[in-house]
């Protein structure tokens, strides 16, 4: 189903799957770009500004 499709969708179910499969593939774009800046040596803090959040989140979800 394509964006459009999605976007006209008469059934909720239809709109509210496709942002849940949204969430998920941003969750993982996150994380494995978050991991990939660890390795480059960046800071939590140059993470948390780059995800417009702060570093102690940052750090609490991907510090462990």
């Amino acid at each position: 189903m394509d964006i459009t499709a999605v976007m006209n969708a008469e059934d909720p179910a239809v709109g509210l799957r496709a942002v849940g499969a949204l969430h998920r593939l941003a969750e993982q774009v996150e994380a494995a770009h978050v991991a990939l800046a660890r390795r480059e040596g960046w800071s939590w803090e140059q993470i948390g500004d780059a995800l417009g959040v702060s570093r102690q989140s940052v750090h609490a979800k991907y510090g462990k």
